[in-house]
C-alpha cells in the first residue's frame, strides 16, 4: 500500500503498493524510522536522503526558519507520482519513502526524507536522487523564509513540472 501517514501504518482499505509510504506532515521526520522501514531482505542497498533547514538562503543570510505549506492531498498524490515514476526508471526497487514536512521549521529540523532500497547500490543511490530532484520539481510545497531582516517566500519558485517530464538520468 501507499502508506500517506508519517508513520507507516496498514490500511486494509488501501489498493495501493505496500512498498511505497508518502507523506505530507506536520510531524517530525525520522530518517532511521524510513530507513528501518526500507529494508528488505531482497535489498543490499539502502539509499537515504534528508533535507534540513539551514540558515542561510540567496541574498538572505541569517534565516531563522523556514514555514512550509501545501494541500496535503495534492501534494500527497504528487509524491506518489514520483515514486512511480521512479520504479519506472529503475529497476530492482524494494521500499520507497517520500515525506516531506508542513509548518514552521527552526534551522537544523528535517523538511524532508527520501529512502530507497534496491537490489543493488547504484539504483538506490540513482533512485534516490532522482526522487529528490523530482519532489523539489514536481510537488506543489511552499516554502516562506524568515530571516535577520524579514520574512518572504522563497526566491527559488518555478513551475510545477510532472515526474514523466523530468530528463532521463
Amino acid at each position: 500500500m501507499t502508506q500517506t501517514s508519517a508513520s507507516p501504518v496498514h490500511d486494509p482499505d488501501s489498493t495501493a503498493d505496500e512498498d511505497t509510504w508518502v507523506a505530507i506532515t506536520s510531524d517530525g521526520l525520522s530518517l532511521s524510522d524510513a530507513a528501518s522501514w526500507a529494508q528488505r531482505s531482497s535489498c543490499g542497498a539502502v539509499a537515504t536522503f534528508s533535507g534540513t533547514v539551514r540558515d542561510h538562503s540567496d541574498g538572505r543570510p541569517g534565516v531563522v526558519h523556514l514555514e512550509y505549506e501545501a494541500y496535503e492531498p495534492h501534494a500527497t498524490a504528487r509524491l506518489a507520482d514520483v515514486a512511480h515514476e521512479a520504479r519506472q526508471r529503475f529497476s530492482d526497487l524494494g521500499r520507497i519513502a517520500l515525506l516531506h514536512r508542513t509548518g514552521v521549521l527552526d534551522v537544523g529540523e528535517v523538511s524532508v526524507v527520501v529512502v530507497v532500497s534496491a537490489a543493488h547500490r547504484a539504483e538506490a543511490f540513482g533512485a534516490t536522487r532522482f526522487c529528490i530532484d523530482a519532489i523539489k520539481s514536481t510537488v506543489p510545497i511552499w516554502k516562506r523564509e524568515t530571516w535577520a531582516r524579514g520574512s518572504d517566500w522563497s526566491s527559488c519558485s518555478h513551475p510545477v513540472a510532472e515526474p514523466s517530464e523530468l530528463g532521463r538520468p
